[in-house]
C-alpha cells in the first residue's frame, strides 16, 4: 500500500471526511485529496497533526513497520 492509500484508509477508519480533516488542520480540502492521490506529500508538521488527529503513530500513518532496536 502506498502512502496515499494508507492516509485515506486511516481517515475513513476514523470516520472523518476530507473536509473535516482539512478544517481541523486549517488547510484546503484539495491538500487532503492530493495527499491521498499521491500527488503531493504533507509537510512534517501536518504528519504530526494527522497522527494526533487519527490517534495513530507516525509509523502507522505512513504504513511502515517500527524499527526493532532489540
Amino acid at each position: 500500500m502506498n502512502f496515499g492509500e494508507n492516509f485515506k484508509k486511516i481517515r475513513k477508519d476514523c470516520g472523518f471526511s476530507q473536509k473535516e480533516v482539512a478544517e481541523r488542520l486549517k488547510i484546503c480540502q484539495s491538500n487532503i485529496s492530493d495527499w491521498e492521490n499521491d500527488i503531493s506529500r504533507p509537510e512534517y508538521e501536518k504528519l504530526i497533526e494527522l497522527s494526533k488527529l487519527y490517534k495513530v503513530t507516525l509509523y502507522e500513518l505512513l504504513g511502515l513497520e517500527p524499527p526493532n532496536f532489540f
